[in-house]
């Protein structure tokens, strides 16, 4: 069993500094560090594909956070001045992919830049991003799971327990979950993915996409916050979209000329 030391890190006078944001400042600034690496050693417009980057954080981050009000508005619309509280957690990975990827690739293509190329620079980063930066599920003791007596269970404060699970202590940490496959997920596609198709633009991106949406998939149907459309869990249903459109992508790039994409 483990369990959270609490949400906030420090104090800067009157400031609370709290864990969820050091984490999230900490997984974008090393995702675009990589990813400014990788562009460099592969000969591409690393600062303008690293401009593009910035506005799809930005508008990523934006995007995940009304995805995350939209879906959860009966209690947003009864605390309007919660939406601005992105300290306390509630980002929707589902509705930053949407947002910041289509800008992303937007600005790319605007610029003239590779977009398979540029995308697929991206890919680990957002992979080894997502890893740290659920983390910061852990400290705000949300994004988990079903109670479990597993050796590895993280304990809940009542605080912070659903309806109905008062009297339970500990749950499965899907947040960790998470975190383990984003990891693997980084390793797969940097050590294995990468070397092999180098030649095919794109495969990397599209294979990120939908692997994650596979383990996403399996971790949300633990998970006690999901949000339901009907009987359908509303991220299973984003999963099942993701390896929909990644298994197109895979087969789209795989009839391209198997040569790199050129600026």
């Amino acid at each position: 069993m483990f369990r959270s030391p609490g949400a906030i890190a420090f104090h800067l006078g009157p400031l609370e500094i709290r864990w969820y944001g050091i984490l999230t400042a900490a997984s974008i600034a090393l995702g675009l560090w990589l990813a400014d690496r990788q562009a460099r050693a592969e000969n591409l417009p690393a600062e303008e594909i690293s401009r593009c980057a910035w506005w799809a954080v930005v508008t990523g981050y934006l995007g995940a956070r009304l995805y995350e009000v939209a879906f959860n508005w009966d209690y947003y619309g009864r605390n309007l001045w919660k939406i601005l509280a992105v300290w306390e957690g509630g980002l929707a990975i589902h509705g930053g992919f949407i947002v910041g990827g289509l800008v992303g690739a937007w600005l790319a293509a605007r610029r003239g830049l590779p977009v398979l190329r540029s995308l697929d620079v991206a890919a680990p980063s957002l992979a080894i991003a997502q890893a740290i930066g659920r983390w910061g599920n852990f400290f705000n003791e949300e994004a988990f799971g079903r109670p479990t007596d597993l050796p590895w269970a993280v304990y809940i404060s009542p605080s912070h327990r659903p309806p109905g699970y008062a009297t339970a202590e500990l749950f499965h940490p899907t947040f960790l979950y998470e975190s383990l496959w984003d990891l693997g997920l980084f390793v797969l596609l940097v050590s294995w993915l990468r070397p092999r198709f180098r030649s095919r633009p794109g495969v990397l991106f599209f294979s990120y996409i939908g692997l994650y949406s596979v383990g996403r998939f399996a971790i949300e149907a633990l998970r006690l916050d999901s949000f339901w459309v009907g009987e359908f869990r509303v991220a299973q249903l984003a999963s099942l979209v993701g390896m929909a459109f990644a298994a197109g992508g895979l087969l789209w790039v795989s009839r391209r000329d198997p040569v790199e994409e050129k600026r």
